[in-house]
């Protein structure tokens, strides 16, 4: 078995050559979202006793029981490591070697900085501040992770493999409901009053890892119905220098073809969009909806 592995990991396509630039620039976006979230972990949740779910709000609080109860606080890279293991060799075997590779990397960054940085505290006396700094941190460092196609490991990677067994509950249902149990475990460990204010860094960590994941990705579609659709679009070309496509289209009630414009565009762009619209023809009709994700020429334009 370990042979076949060794051979699946060279046979991926991490090791070929047209990939190497690749690879190199996610490793260090890896290093950089991990070491983040190290930092998040070990001077402010950990300090603070904010135990935030998943493997490493697991770790705080074996290291607060250990440490109350037995005399000896477990260090938290020797909890990560050891909780981790099992979920990986869980996830190797479900989904195979290629897709744990850049968490693997992730987990093994996470697990050394926890183990070399010497031991602070970034914590302030009020501890909403704190919950809040923590989340913005751990959640910055999640999102660039994620930007990397990776994770740290831990209930992410466990719900993601459970969910090949267990298929009528959703991946998503499946990580929260591990890390809401994990959070609640941090009752016992710390006080209710932390758990709350736990609650709130895990709010803050979910707005700012959706922010960084969607960063540059969101825009705004205009869809134009007009008479002057041509002057209209040469307008939009020439002075914002923003792509047009033209739709055909007719209209029901008159039964005649008409011509709709669509351009995809930054938030920013339609009021200037709005105003040649409405030099032209103050009768168009004009839309203007949300695009979650919009990618190729001025906007992502290397897609991950």
């Amino acid at each position: 078995m370990e042979k076949q592995i060794v051979k699946d990991i060279f046979k991926s396509d991490f090791f070929k050559p047209k990939y190497f630039r690749r690879h190199i620039r996610d490793f260090f976006i890896i290093l950089i979202g991990s070491t983040l979230v190290s930092l998040a972990v070990k001077y402010i949740l950990d300090p603070a006793g904010l135990d935030t779910g998943g493997i490493s709000g697991l770790a705080i609080v074996v290291k607060s029981i250990s440490g109350r109860y037995w005399g000896h606080a477990i260090p938290l890279w020797v909890s990560n490591l050891v909780f981790n293991i099992p979920i990986f060799l869980f996830a190797l075997k479900v989904d195979g070697i290629k897709s744990i590779i850049r968490t693997g990397i992730g987990f093994a960054i996470m697990t050394i900085e926890l183990a070399v940085f010497p031991e602070y505290s970034l914590i302030s006396d009020n501890l909403l501040l704190t919950s809040l700094y923590g989340g913005v941190l751990f959640g910055l460092g999640t999102g660039i992770i994620l930007l990397a196609r990776a994770t740290t490991g831990g209930t992410d990677m466990l719900g993601n493999s459970l969910s090949h067994i267990i298929r009528h509950i959703p991946v998503g249902v499946l990580i929260q409901i591990l890390d809401g149990t994990i959070v609640l475990i941090g009752v016992f460990a710390f006080s209710i009053e932390n758990t709350l204010y736990a609650f709130i860094s895990v709010y803050v960590m979910g707005k700012v890892i959706d922010k960084v994941v969607d960063s540059g990705k969101k825009a705004k579609i205009a869809l134009i119905i007009s008479k002057e659709c041509d002057a209209i679009s040469k307008d939009i070309l020439i002075e914002m220098d923003r792509g047009v496509t033209s739709i055909g289209g007719t209209g029901e009630y008159s039964g005649k073809p008409r011509k709709i414009i669509c351009c995809v565009c930054a938030k920013k762009d339609v009021p200037q969009i709005k105003d040649i619209v409405k030099d032209h023809d103050k009768r168009a009709f004009f839309i203007v909806g949300n695009v979650s994700e919009a990618m190729g020429e001025g906007f992502v334009e290397h897609w991950s």
